[in-house]
């Protein structure tokens, strides 16, 4: 009894948000709309940020347990893997444009603030990332594996884009067609990235971090000294004398031993340092990024 009740509630809240806001819909509203006393809704859920995350969570639930349906059907009728992403797209696709009040960011809404929804929306990263993960390794086998995230990268920015128009309704495209459209770009993206080989950008330990979801200092850390590793590459290369090289080297070396020490960074060293390198033109480029970094450090 208690589930059936559940189950309306969030029913019935799903509809109000999709239609009213976030901002707009009450958990009065609600109530009446379920035929019950807004005390009987505070029962189950505390708050309307508890509310507005049940409904956050059990959308994207059923996204994945009709997503795990889909991927049993179509390896029972034997489609080939690149038919198998394109319907998989449009599905995805379709299902997020239906929902789209649920599946787009959450940037400013206070709801972003709740501990249970901050959980469920980590929880929903993290199984979506694995999805499309999971859906361009057996599209493109093991071939792609270094590029996975690159690729995973790539998708998510042309969904998210193309989904922000289709809800605008300036897309006229059936999903099906646009799902055509979007895996045929991702199928020249990768044939690109195995012929030319360039080195991956992205790795699996990073792409979990988001605005909602910030990157931790260990993570921060890790990226700032692969980060000087590449500053270091391109010192190498530049065409000044090998005595200026060695000391601009010299200069990269002892800002990381500065950033990697247990005690906190001297700021007066590291800002010496920084306004040293930034004395090379060439180089100013990653110095500006350099600074944007330590500053990231910083918070």
């Amino acid at each position: 009894m208690e589930e059936i009740k559940k189950r309306q509630i969030l029913k019935t809240a799903m509809d109000i948000f999709k239609e009213k806001g976030y901002f707009a819909a009450s958990m009065q509203e609600i109530a009446e709309a379920c035929g019950m006393a807004k005390a009987s809704i505070y029962k189950v859920f505390p708050s309307k940020e508890d509310l507005f995350t049940g409904v956050f969570a059990d959308v994207h639930r059923t996204m994945f347990e009709e997503a795990r349906e889909l991927d049993r059907v179509l390896r029972l009728e034997g489609e080939p893997p690149k038919e198998i992403l394109r319907r998989k797209i449009e599905f995805q696709l379709q299902y997020m444009l239906e929902n789209y009040f649920f599946t787009s960011e959450f940037k400013e809404l206070p709801v972003t603030e709740n501990e249970n929804f901050q959980n469920a929306w980590r929880k929903k990263r993290a199984d979506l990332l694995s999805w499309h993960r999971d859906c361009f390794r057996e599209a493109y086998g093991e071939a792609v594996a270094p590029y996975l995230w690159d690729v995973v990268a790539i998708f998510r920015g042309m969904l998210k884009e193309y989904l922000s128009h289709a809800n605008q309704h300036v897309i006229g495209l059936p999903m099906s067609e646009l799902a055509g459209f979007l895996a045929g770009r991702i199928d020249a993206v990768v044939n690109e990235l195995l012929q030319s080989k360039p080195d991956p950008v992205l790795k699996e330990s990073g792409v979990y971090f988001n605005d909602i979801n910030p990157a931790d200092f260990m993570t921060k850390q890790e990226s700032l000294k692969e980060f000087l590793h590449s500053f270091s590459r391109r010192i190498a290369g530049l065409q000044s004398p090998e005595p200026v090289r060695r000391e601009l080297l010299e200069v990269v070396s002892l800002l990381q031993q500065q950033l990697d020490g247990e005690e906190s960074p001297n700021p007066t060293l590291v800002k010496v340092y920084v306004s040293y390198l930034d004395s090379v033109s060439d180089l100013s480029p990653y110095v500006r990024q350099l600074n944007l970094m330590l500053s990231q450090m910083e918070r």
